[in-house]
């Protein structure tokens, strides 16, 4: 705001100082000493924020321009305008009161400068309104900027505060799994171990005093490391998640970056028995998946896209759908070539369907 009014004023001042040049030789010194004072009372009220400071230099300024008026130049009335408003907006709120006082004193100037006082007068006003406005606008954003930036630093802090806490989770979850793994192992395979170790070195003791006892023990070493091994198998299957655990949740997360990294909803569904499923069919089916996605982002001009998983009596079935332009005419690139070999490696097959949206739909069978 201020820059627009500084501006203003320089000009009233360009248009004094080229059209009263003429005639003052005689008064140059006090023509100069005037403008000098205009321009430091001007300058000193964008300096000082304080309102009563602020009054006093306007008043200043007013008074400076009706004497410069009276006594050195005439043109220095057209300083007068843009004071008078200025002062006044600051005590009166009405809109077109401050240019209704800034034009009474074209009543008591030369006729000769009232037509031009009058127009000064008028773009004053004009400029401080637009210079006011603009500011009001300025700060309001200024305002829902720092009210951003606050709920941004707020929520920054909220993520970081929740990774820290999901790293510290995992750390402590895999600290007390591994724990556990570990007072398993001595307690169930440890136990073992050593006593079928003992019974092998009883054994070896016996072998050549008492050979039906040192076979007895190593029968039972033998028994005890069974029983190890079958405490091994067991403890290792109820580590190993479930297939289908793995398969679901590593779907999911690819789902989730692929949306974020795209901004493209996405869906996933699934039905039916997922432990059935083997590797090998959990990597066609993410592979196609991938694929279709691809194909989707790059032809679709979609803004959703659906992944629905069944498994049926005698086949897995996988679509993938998106909410895109489709297509009359499927032309088979290196991409659909690939999901069909895919699907045909285990006697599967791949359905496309460009009538609504686009939807690639991978038949799998069951073994």
């Amino acid at each position: 705001m201020e820059n627009w009014i500084i501006l203003n004023k320089v000009l009233i001042l360009l248009f004094i100082i080229i059209n009263g040049i003429r005639g003052i030789i005689d008064s140059l010194s006090w023509f100069v000493f005037a403008l000098i004072c205009y321009f430091c009372i001007n300058i000193a009220v964008y300096i000082f924020k304080q309102k009563m400071l602020k009054w006093i230099f306007f008043l200043l300024s007013i008074t400076l321009s009706i004497l410069a008026y009276v006594f050195i130049h005439p043109l220095f009335i057209f300083l007068l305008p843009l004071s008078l408003i200025e002062l006044s907006s600051h005590i009166i709120e009405r809109k077109w009161v401050p240019l209704a006082i800034s034009v009474i004193p074209i009543f008591y100037i030369e006729k000769a400068l009232q037509p031009e006082y009058f127009l000064i007068a008028i773009s004053s006003f004009i400029i401080f309104n637009i210079a006011t406005k603009y500011q009001i606008v300025m700060l309001k954003n200024e305002q829902q900027i720092d009210a951003m930036r606050k709920s941004i630093q707020k929520l920054t802090k909220n993520l970081n505060e929740n990774n820290e806490y999901i790293r510290q989770s995992e750390y402590t979850f895999k600290l007390e799994e591994r724990n556990r793994i570990s007072q398993e192992i001595h307690d169930k395979i440890g136990h073992s171990m050593t006593g079928a170790l003992i019974q092998m070195e009883a054994a070896k003791r016996l072998l050549e005093i008492d050979k039906e006892k040192a076979m007895e023990l190593l029968q039972n070493a033998i028994n005890i490391s069974s029983d190890g091994i079958e405490n091994i198998r067991l403890t290792l299957k109820n580590m190993k998640p479930p297939t289908a655990q793995v398969g679901i949740h590593r779907m999911k997360l690819f789902l989730e970056e692929f949306s974020s990294k795209h901004h493209i909803k996405t869906a996933l569904t699934h039905h039916g028995n997922m432990d059935i499923l083997s590797p090998i069919q959990w990597k066609i089916i993410h592979e196609n998946i991938t694929e279709s996605l691809t194909n989707s982002l790059k032809y679709s001009t979609a803004t959703f896209i659906s992944v629905d998983m069944k498994v049926l009596n005698k086949l897995i079935r996988v679509e993938v759908k998106d909410n895109g332009s489709g297509a009359d005419k499927i032309k088979k690139g290196l991409g659909i070539i690939g999901m069909e070999e895919r699907a045909a490696s285990i006697h599967g097959k791949v359905i496309i369907d460009g009538t609504n949206g686009f939807s690639v739909t991978t038949l799998l069978p069951i073994d």
